[in-house]
């Protein structure tokens, strides 16, 4: 295969997957507009955003739950 070859290929394959990710990006804010009227879509957006950082701290969760409390305390006194 040539350089120019190789190039194009790569070029091809990157288009197809940008392309691919676009269809998602489309069909998940589709699935969000579906469910706008039986959801309430910013609740659940930060249900999953929670979700999945509580998922990735593994142990860390307990710590972070007493510190978020804390915060949580101190905020709604401000």
């Amino acid at each position: 295969m040539t350089q120019r070859e190789i190039i194009e290929e790569f070029v091809e394959k990157l288009i197809r997957i940008e392309n691919e990710k676009k269809l998602l990006q489309d069909e998940q804010k589709d699935l969000f507009t579906s469910y706008k009227d039986t959801l309430d879509i910013k609740a659940i957006r930060a249900a999953i955003q929670i979700a999945k950082i509580k998922s990735r701290l593994g142990d860390s969760e307990y710590a972070m739950e007493d510190m978020l409390d804390t915060v949580e305390k101190k905020i709604s006194l401000s």
